[in-house]
């Protein structure tokens, strides 16, 4: 399966802002945005100059497009299967990436990072409902019961990312700590999304 491979701080440099790509280090002195808030590469500070419209719409997707993972192709569908459902696009594109399985992982608690969610999914440490799933992509829904699955609950530092992020788990989850279990209560409105996207923007981009 195709991926980015490479350093992802760049990214964040890229986009002028922290995207929050690797966890605790994204909280730390050690940030490279902090020491380097321009855009990478040998004309990176000469670079700081005013957006285009086309550039704004741009830079927007790109960001969002990084901080769940999704490649340009993938994020496309997502974008086309938003426009055709009912609703505001740009809100319905949000809810699809928010209810990525690797996504919901992540905001159990149960990953320092998306990155880290999804590999733990890929290794088929995950089951929904019961069963495993180990595509990150995997769409889940209102109701549905995630679980860290039994065998792969003394992994290494596990429970106490968990228990750290107990209470930071946001209002539309639950989650157990103690069993490593979670449930979808709602799919999550747009105020309960904490992201700085203006996704108005990314429609704006698709619709030119």
């Amino acid at each position: 399966m195709a991926r980015y491979t490479g350093p992802v701080c760049r990214l964040c440099r890229r986009e002028g802002e922290k995207l929050f790509l690797k966890g605790a280090k994204c909280m730390s002195e050690k940030c490279p945005f902090e020491k380097r808030p321009y855009p990478p590469g040998q004309h990176g500070q000469g670079r700081m100059r005013r957006p285009s419209e086309y550039g704004l719409h741009l830079r927007e997707k790109q960001k969002l497009r990084r901080i769940y993972g999704v490649l340009e192709r993938q994020f496309e569908r997502y974008y086309e299967n938003a426009a055709r459902a009912k609703g505001v696009t740009g809100e319905n594109l949000l809810i699809m990436l928010e209810a990525r399985l690797d996504n919901i992982v992540y905001r159990l608690g149960w990953a320092p990072s998306r990155a880290a969610a999804r590999q733990l999914v890929r290794h088929g440490h995950i089951a929904v409902n019961g069963r495993k799933v180990s595509i990150p992509s995997y769409a889940v829904r209102a109701g549905d019961e995630i679980a860290v699955r039994e065998k792969s609950r003394n992994l290494p530092g596990l429970r106490e990312q968990a228990e750290a992020a107990s209470t930071q788990v946001p209002e539309w989850l639950e989650m157990n700590p103690e069993t490593l279990t979670g449930r979808v209560i709602a799919l999550p409105r747009r105020d309960q999304i904490d992201l700085n996207i203006q996704e108005h923007l990314i429609v704006e981009h698709y619709s030119r």
